[in-house]
């Protein structure tokens, strides 16, 4: 596979590291705006701490410092943390430095080229813009009349179809495509059985995402693809062939029940990301604003 070098330039041009949100366009915006009808706010983020469900050799650490301070007449003083943890952990969003072909990211740039002792000289999360766009959810759950999807099950062209065509929506260039597998009930209540495997999207559902320009998608699932794979000879394959073809940009362990059980199937979606320069993610708190 990396020895096709047919999948770049990107279509945004040489050089280019915004990818697929190069999608989302001022009246775009405007319209994802319109479509805010009560003001009801969906934080659609899990907590993060010690105990999240993680990807194998990731954990998180916080320590609280010493109490510091007690000066002046009014003797302020203040309490700070320490966070130790990639940010490949929790609810983030991915840089798309972070999967790659072969030695080639997003873009064609190469691992060699562009990896520092402290990150990365290009594609770090901080080049990515800040996103307010049109989202739509798909629940996947309901359209198979389930509560959750198994470990393994594959999320179809066919599955997102029936699920646009329950709320009468087509997804359209600069969307943010979010998926409701029911996996993330076990967050924090069977957290083994969540990091053990999950149902996702698979590779044609994919290719369908590309082909309709979409500027980012999510799950909630701890990736975005079916664990155990399509082919077990291709692993992560749909998130790496999103990234690094396509340049769309993936949100995971995403809170997306109550947005699921409230009907709500479009929306403002606006993420926010820390600019951390060079970092392959950024833990986020997406808003879904009906």
């Amino acid at each position: 596979m990396n020895a096709d070098d047919s999948w770049y330039p990107s279509r945004y041009g040489a050089g280019d590291q915004a990818g697929a949100l190069n999608e989302i366009t001022a009246a775009g915006l405007v319209r994802a705006a319109r479509l805010v009808r009560t003001g009801r706010v969906f934080d659609l983020a899990h907590v993060l701490d010690s105990a999240v469900p993680a990807f194998p050799g990731r954990e998180f650490r916080q320590r609280l410092g010493a109490p510091e301070g007690g000066i002046g007449r009014n003797q302020v003083g203040w309490v700070v943390e320490t966070v130790m943890a990639p940010s490949q952990i929790g609810t983030h969003m991915d840089g798309l430095n972070h999967l790659r072909i072969g030695d080639r990211s997003y873009n064609g740039f190469r691992l060699a080229d562009i990896t520092e002792k402290w990150g990365t000289n290009r594609l770090g999360i901080e080049t990515l813009p800040q996103v307010v766009t049109r989202g739509l959810l798909l629940d996947i759950a309901a359209v198979r009349g389930v509560d959750r999807l198994g470990a393994g099950e594959v999320v179809t062209p066919e599955d997102a179809e029936k699920a646009l065509a329950r709320n009468g929506l087509a997804v359209e260039p600069g969307d943010a495509v979010l998926f409701h597998t029911g996996w993330g009930t076990q967050w924090g209540v069977d957290s083994a059985a969540y990091a053990a495997g999950e149902p996702g999207p698979g590779g044609a559902l994919g290719a369908w995402l590309a082909d309709r320009r979409v500027a980012l998608c999510g799950c909630d699932t701890w990736s975005f693809g079916p664990v155990p794979p399509e082919d077990p000879d291709e692993p992560f394959v749909v998130p790496q062939i999103l990234n690094a073809h396509h340049g769309v940009v993936v949100l995971e362990n995403l809170r997306l029940a109550e947005l699921a059980a409230a009907g709500v199937a479009e929306f403002l979606f606006v993420v926010s990301h820390a600019k951390l320069r060079g970092a392959t993610g950024a833990w986020v708190a997406p808003l879904a604003v009906a």
